[in-house]
């Protein structure tokens, strides 16, 4: 997670614009995608929220540049399907199944949408962890590099900041990515000052708040 895929802090990448009146969608395709993406995440599994963002994390580079944020999407979901054995390579650059393979079963009807949609799965878990840190406590985000999928920012690591709420217990991203287990744990708001990311350019008056895992931060 330390290539252009972590985009955070990072300067070259142009202004962004406001679009007034931004529809929803810009194509109709786009739809298409994110309806599709949502029905196939009721699965688990490699659908998993978290394993989905490490499939947008391994794009190559230059397509993840280049692609608009639903290209993206298509492009994970068609890996995602073959990795899954749902389809097969061939199938997906021909269009068609291939003869004599079984239909999948039906995983959301019509009349189950409008719920599915109203229902968002929530990462919160009731789980008896002890806290490691306490509010009004100083911390320090840990200078790590993972290889595979975080949450932790690369322009926070090393820098030291204050803890001001304890978020409660959830499943933690960076193993639930790879199917390594939810690994519940306590959950921070970290405020930390503009000027200790940035230098003495940054403005004094100016924070940057954090949600950050137990596993990401160490005592001051």
């Amino acid at each position: 997670m330390n290539g252009v895929h972590d985009m955070g802090g990072m300067h070259g990448m142009g202004p962004i614009r406001h679009e007034p009146d931004e529809p929803t969608f810009h194509e109709r395709w786009e739809g298409r995608v994110y309806a599709l993406s949502r029905v196939l995440r009721t699965r688990g599994g490699l659908w998993n929220l978290d394993a989905n963002r490490h499939g947008l994390e391994v794009l190559p580079p230059v397509d993840y540049v280049r692609m608009s944020y639903y290209e993206k999407w298509f492009a994970l979901m068609l890996t995602t399907v073959v990795a899954a054995g749902d389809v097969t390579q061939a199938e997906v650059q021909t269009g068609s199944p291939a003869a004599g393979s079984p239909r999948k079963a039906v995983l959301v009807t019509p009349e189950a949408v409008s719920s599915m949609v109203d229902r968002r799965a929530s990462a919160r878990r009731n789980a008896a962890v002890v806290p490691r840190f306490k509010a009004g406590q100083r911390v320090r985000a840990r200078n790590v590099h993972p290889p595979g999928h975080t949450r932790l920012p690369r322009y926070v690591r090393g820098r030291s900041g204050v803890v001001l709420v304890d978020r409660g217990v959830f499943l933690f991203p960076d193993t639930n990515a790879h199917l390594r287990g939810e690994k519940p744990q306590h959950l921070y708001s970290v405020r930390f000052a503009a000027r200790e990311i940035w230098g003495e350019q940054a403005s004094p008056r100016d924070f940057v708040h954090l949600d950050m895992w137990d596993d990401y931060l160490q005592p001051v």
